[in-house]
């Protein structure tokens, strides 16, 4: 269950990351909204997640999932360059972020 908590949190993570480049510094308010409740979302079951988890792995897989969300979100609806190394990046992270999950850190 804590892993599940890590992984939307990191998609929450992503969510926020997407807002933050939409609400051009805080000018529109929607999207500054939505920052606001993607990161807490996003921090409140990261916190959650930790009282199982070891700190390490967890905030990897958190950070992984956020990064390479956010990479493919940016690549597939705002326009951002589309290159073979981006995609063999990603694809590493997510790999990494795979590997973490199944260590098995939980106390």
């Amino acid at each position: 269950m804590a892993w599940l908590l890590v992984v939307v949190a990191g998609l929450f993570e992503t969510g926020f990351a997407v807002c933050l480049k939409l609400s051009h510094g805080f000018t529109r308010l929607w999207p500054t909204i939505a920052f606001c409740v993607f990161a807490l979302g996003s921090f409140g079951l990261l916190t959650l997640s930790l009282k199982k988890l070891d700190v390490g792995p967890a905030y990897a897989v958190w950070t992984g999932i956020g990064a390479a969300g956010t990479a493919i979100y940016g690549m597939a609806f705002l326009g951002d360059l589309v290159t073979s190394l981006k995609l063999v990046s990603i694809s590493l992270v997510l790999v990494g972020v795979i590997g973490l999950q199944i260590s098995g850190s939980s106390h």
